[in-house]
C-alpha cells in the first residue's frame, strides 16, 4: 500500500473519532516527510534503518511506512474496522440523500489541512460537492481571509475543478465563506466579493453573550443581506469538548427564523458533536416557521466531514423533511436558489 495514502487514511480515522489533536498530526507531517520519496528510496530506508532515524518519523509512523511496502498496516486495519460502522444510528435514509457540504474549512484560515486534500477526502465519502468556506478577516484567531486572499483563493477553487474535470468521479468544489455578522449587523467582507461566492454562510463569533436586544438586530440584519445563504450555527453554543461548554445565545427566535424563511435564507444544522446547534426546541421552532436547513460538517480536518452522520440523525429525529435541506438538491438547483438574491 502506498505509504502517504496509509498514513492520511490513518489521520482521516483518528480525525473522525476526536482523536488528540498532535496525535493526528504525528500522522500527517509523517506523509508530508516521506511524500518526495520514491518507493525504492522509501524501502531503502526503511530498511537500513534511515526512516527511523529522520525527524518526525516516530515508532508508530516507522512502522505503518514498513508494513505499507508489503500491505496493509496492521494500526490502519484496526481503525478500519473499528470505523466500520456509522457514526450515528439514526437518520440514516437522510444521509443517504444527502449530496454536499456547504460549511467547511482548509488551512487558508484554522482548519488543519489543504483544500486539495479535504476534496479528495469528499471524493472518497461519495459527495458530490463540497463548499469551501474558510473565515472572513475580523477572525483574526482564525486567520481570516483578506479580500486578496479570498481573490487568491478564488483561483484556487477555479483551478481545482479545471483538475477535476477529468476525473471519472469529479467533486464539485464551491467557492464560499463563513463571513462574520458585525456587530452592526454587517458582514465581514467585500460585498462585491460576496457576489462573486457560491455561497455564503453567516455566522456570530462575537460577544455571544450580549442580549436578546443587541443579538436580534444583529443576526436580522445579517439574514437580509441579499448575499447571505445559510446562518451558522445560529446560537453559538458548546455542549462538550476541548473548549469547555458555552451557552446558547439570546435572541428573538420568532422574529429571526421568520426572517430566514422569508429570505430563503436556510437555517444550518451544524454537526459538529461539540455545538449541535441549533437544539432540538429551535430546531422546531425554525421547521414551523418554514425554514429551509443545510446540514453542514463545519469540517476543520479531514475527518470533520463525516459529521455530517451526526447532523443527519437529528434532523431526522426532529421531522425535517429532505425536500427543505438544500444540500439535498443537486449543485446547478443548489446555486440557482444560492444566487437567486444577488
Amino acid at each position: 500500500m502506498d505509504a502517504v495514502d496509509a498514513l492520511s487514511e490513518i489521520a482521516f480515522w483518528l480525525e473522525r473519532g476526536l482523536a488528540p489533536n498532535f496525535k493526528v498530526q504525528a500522522f500527517r507531517r509523517a506523509a508530508s516527510l516521506i511524500s518526495d520519496l520514491n518507493p525504492v528510496e522509501l524501502a531503502d530506508r526503511v530498511h537500513d534503518g534511515r526512516l527511523r532515524a529522520m525527524k518526525g518519523i516516530g515508532g508508530r509512523t516507522a512502522e505503518v511506512i514498513s508494513q505499507s511496502l508489503y500491505g496493509l498496516p496492521d494500526y490502519l486495519d484496526n481503525l478500519r474496522r473499528s470505523g466500520a460502522d456509522p457514526l450515528a444510528t439514526g437518520g440514516r435514509e437522510l444521509l443517504a440523500v444527502v449530496r454536499g457540504d456547504l460549511h467547511t474549512h482548509s488551512d487558508w484560515s484554522d482548519g488543519a489541512t489543504s483544500i486539495e486534500l479535504m476534496v479528495a477526502t469528499a471524493r472518497m465519502l461519495g459527495r458530490e460537492y463540497l463548499t469551501l468556506t474558510d473565515h472572513s478577516p475580523s477572525l483574526t484567531v482564525a486567520h481570516g481571509l483578506t479580500a486578496d486572499r479570498l481573490m487568491q483563493q478564488l483561483g484556487v477553487v477555479a483551478d481545482i475543478n479545471a483538475d477535476a474535470a477529468s476525473s471519472p468521479d469529479p467533486v464539485r468544489l464551491l467557492s464560499g465563506i463563513e463571513v462574520d455578522i458585525l456587530e452592526n449587523g454587517e458582514l465581514d467582507q467585500d460585498p462585491a466579493l460576496l457576489a462573486r461566492l457560491d455561497v455564503v454562510v453567516a455566522s456570530v463569533h462575537s460577544k455571544l453573550r450580549a442580549d436578546s436586544l443587541s443579538m436580534t438586530p444583529r443576526m436580522l440584519a445579517g439574514i437580509r443581506n441579499p448575499h447571505t445563504n445559510v446562518l451558522g450555527h445560529c446560537t453559538g453554543r458548546l455542549v462538550t469538548g476541548s473548549r469547555g461548554t458555552r451557552p446558547p445565545s439570546s435572541f428573538d427566535a420568532e422574529r429571526v427564523f421568520a426572517a430566514c424563511a422569508e429570505n430563503a435564507v436556510a437555517v444550518e444544522i451544524n454537526s459538529r458533536p461539540e455545538r449541535q446547534d441549533p437544539p432540538d426546541d429551535l430546531m422546531a421552532q425554525a421547521l414551523a416557521a418554514g425554514c429551509l436547513f443545510s446540514i453542514d460538517s463545519d469540517a476543520h480536518a479531514p475527518g470533520h466531514l463525516d459529521f455530517l452522520a451526526y447532523g443527519a440523525e437529528r434532523a431526522a429525529a426532529n421531522g425535517v423533511p429532505a425536500e427543505r435541506i438544500v444540500n439535498t438538491w443537486p449543485v446547478e438547483k443548489l446555486l440557482d436558489w444560492s444566487r437567486a438574491a444577488r
